[in-house]
């Protein structure tokens, strides 16, 4: 499974490099009447969108079939187990994947109620938008932030539970902090990071 993993965080970070080469090449043209780029907002839907069925494919077309097959489970001790990793462990190692590359793109899983407790919100923008999607989660709270002298745009998506499957593992875990989630409840967000021109 380890070569299906490399080539789906392969797949989603070239795809990502393309389409925020093709939005900062536009945006930093220097000729005098450049063309315009992409809006960050659209970068952002079409990443977040790559980003959701990679990893909606990897919880119904793998984890789930293999789980119910009896081939191979999900653990979150997948690194020492052999086993496969949880659909938020997913999301989290191809996030960091990307995080490595020279494009300043970054992606990552937090939640009001994390499990781990660096997945917790870190500023007040992630606190705001964690608050604003649980109303909302049909559109993404977005924001311009600064990241010291660098302004990057943000959107925060609402991460739901998949399954209920995926809702009564975190509802079972002894570090999760609320226990009554169902299939579909937003258990959190996808934060995507966009470094804008400068």
């Amino acid at each position: 499974m380890g070569i299906k993993g490399f080539w789906l965080g392969l797949a989603v970070g070239t795809i990502s490099t393309c389409l925020l080469g093709q939005w900062v090449f536009s945006a930093s043209s220097k000729e005098p009447d450049p063309p315009k780029g992409i809006a960050p907002e659209t970068v952002a839907d079409y990443i977040h969108s790559i980003v959701q069925a990679d990893r909606t494919f990897y919880t119904n077309e793998i984890v789930e079939r293999m789980q119910t097959r009896g081939i191979v489970s999900a653990s979150e001790q997948w690194e020492e187990t052999g086993d496969l990793p949880l659909p938020a462990q997913f999301v989290l190692e191809t996030g960091r994947l990307v995080a490595k590359q020279s494009n300043g793109m970054r992606f990552r899983l937090i939640s009001n109620w994390p499990i781990n407790k660096k997945n917790g919100p870190a500023t007040e923008f992630e606190r705001t938008a964690l608050t604003k999607i649980l109303s909302n989660s049909n559109r993404p709270y977005t924001g311009v932030t600064t990241e010291g002298k660098n302004r990057v745009f943000q959107a925060l998506y609402a991460d739901k539970a998949i399954s209920q499957r995926c809702a009564d593992c975190h509802n079972v875990h002894p570090k999760s902090p609320k226990r009554d989630f169902k299939g579909g409840d937003v258990m959190g967000g996808i934060l995507l990071t966009i470094p804008l021109p400068q």
